[in-house]
């Protein structure tokens, strides 16, 4: 019988796999949790009791619906899909990203985003084989480098390019005009990654079926339903239809669609708690820039990304978290977010901890 060595993983896990850190996620129990980009708001109690009898009247020992047709009907009301236009249900936006990926990979094939963009997209490009193209974003707003992303497209020609309109992590929207100029003269799909559009008016889904090679892709996660995991995609149906034979069977469950179906039934509840996280996010925004230490920049999402001009942001991480309050380090994570930290906007009584905090260690 042959002997297996404790290397045996080393050696048969592609290099690229081995290659990666895991996705982390910080622990934030007791913590007041300010890094992930959550909805603070639970829901209220007369939707819980309407879920509780939801709940208690769904058996689970069958499948659930394979198509969650239900439930992509209250979403094309809810969210204005055009009637014309597919629907993929995702566990996530992050399952959506892997199977575009996997529809698109091959030898020679490339993923284009931009730096700093959602962690996710380079991650994936690597699990599936993809070579990552991360094009700068410029340095002092954190705009659209166009020209260098025409060059880009024109030299690696990309199967896919992922724009997140609001942009993760600067929060800022791109120029328009600049984002169709890409989908006009992309070689392939252009998926806008609109995971934060609960907090902007600008939208890339109104032009579904301008444009053969354009699908917006979302997510309910920032709207108040992370916890049920669960992403969608919109777009022309010859591309979703392919994407649908790398879908898992089954990937959305049965709580899961009986809930979102819900929560979409219910959907004033949910843009009325992202008002009040807009009218925050203005608040926040507008106290941090009165701190001489911090940079502050504009955001259409439900964080803001601040620089430390002192290069304190490990230390300034640190003296939060030990007050109880967690939000995200970025120092470290790109060449471009040297100093910087992201605060998620959450309810008006941790904003306002959160803010005394801050002006005592600085």
């Amino acid at each position: 019988m042959e002997n297996h060595s404790k290397n045996d993983a080393q050696h048969w896990i592609r290099q690229a796999i081995r290659d990666l850190s895991a996705y982390h996620v910080a622990d934030a129990s007791g913590m007041i949790k300010l890094d992930a980009m959550e909805n603070p708001y639970v829901w209220p109690d007369e939707l819980r009791q309407q879920w509780k009898e939801l709940l208690v009247h769904t058996d689970v020992n069958r499948y659930p619906d394979p198509s969650g047709h239900q439930l992509k009907q209250q979403l094309r009301q809810a969210m204005n899909i055009p009637a014309d236009m597919g629907i993929l249900l995702g566990n996530g936006s992050d399952e959506i990203i892997q199977i575009i990926a996997m529809a698109l990979s091959g030898t020679g094939r490339s993923l284009l985003s931009v730096d700093p963009g959602f962690v996710m997209y380079k991650m994936i490009a690597s699990f599936c084989g993809l070579k990552y193209i991360g094009v700068p974003l410029r340095q002092e707003d954190f705009s659209l480098d166009l020209p260098a992303i025409l060059q880009a497209m024109d030299q690696h020609q990309p199967a896919v390019i992922f724009l997140a309109y609001p942009n993760n992590p600067t929060g800022n929207l791109f120029d328009e005009q600049q984002v169709i100029k890409i989908i006009e003269a992309a070689p392939g799909l252009v998926v806008i990654d609109e995971a934060y559009a609960p907090f902007t008016d600008k939208t890339f889904m109104n032009r579904l079926g301008q444009y053969d090679n354009l699908v917006v892709m979302r997510t309910v996660s920032k709207m108040g339903l992370a916890g049920l995991r669960l992403g969608y995609l919109a777009g022309p149906r010859d591309w979703l239809n392919e994407f649908e034979k790398l879908r898992l069977p089954y990937n959305i469950n049965t709580l899961t669609q009986l809930s979102a179906e819900l929560a979409m039934k219910n959907h004033k509840i949910f843009d009325d708690q992202t008002t009040r996280i807009k009218q925050q996010r203005t608040l926040v925004n507008t106290r941090l820039a009165q701190m001489d230490a911090l940079e502050v920049y504009p955001s259409d999402a439900n964080f803001i990304l601040i620089k430390t001009v002192s290069g304190q942001a490990t230390r300034i991480h640190k003296e939060l978290k030990e007050k109880g309050i967690l939000i995200k380090l970025l120092d470290g994570a790109s060449p471009m977010l040297k100093g910087c930290l992201r605060i998620t906007i959450g309810t008006e009584e941790e904003n306002q901890l959160l803010l005394s905090s801050l002006a005592k260690i600085l």
